[in-house]
């Protein structure tokens, strides 16, 4: 009787092992390793930088010649080297989102929520207009971005 108890624990903890192995090894599979780092949202300041890092820098005086304008500055204006040519990010309290238009259609690369605040619905395009709503216990914030001249437009609603 004693023999039979132990055989049981044992092949009970071997099930136990074995089950627990294999919860693992799926989990790695699937990219997300049980012990490995957690993803989290970017900051507004990682979002600003990465933005800073694609942005192309403006023509130095001498990569241009005397006289010329720079080739995408109409009428010898300096071009404005803050965002990338039809890229934006819109900060808001309840969250941040990277939106570019291309082709007239807009598309949002990338939302993040605020703290206290997740994404209820997004509707990232591309399409002629997109949005995110950022939804906290104190009430939605929707932003819609539609591209006016190759450019990103936001519309931010707020419902209490």
């Amino acid at each position: 009787m004693h023999s039979r108890l132990v055989l049981a624990v044992a092949g009970w903890l071997l099930a136990a092992a074995l089950a627990t192995g294999t919860g693992v090894a799926v989990l790695g599979l699937l990219g997300r390793p049980l012990t490995g780092p957690a993803e989290r949202p970017m900051t507004a300041e990682e979002i600003r930088l990465a933005l800073a890092r694609d942005t192309p820098a403006p023509p130095s005086p001498a990569s241009t010649p005397a006289g010329a304008a720079p080739a995408d500055s109409p009428g010898g204006e300096t071009p404005n080297a803050a965002p990338a040519k039809g890229r934006r990010l819109v900060s808001t309290a309840a969250g941040s989102l990277i939106a570019r238009c291309e082709g007239g259609l807009v598309r949002l690369q990338s939302w993040t929520p605020a703290q206290g605040f997740e994404v209820d619905d997004v509707d990232p395009g591309p399409d002629d207009r997109a949005r995110v709503k950022f939804e906290s216990d104190e009430g939605r914030l929707e932003v819609e971005v539609r591209c006016a001249g190759g450019v990103p437009v936001p519309r931010i609603t707020r419902h209490d």
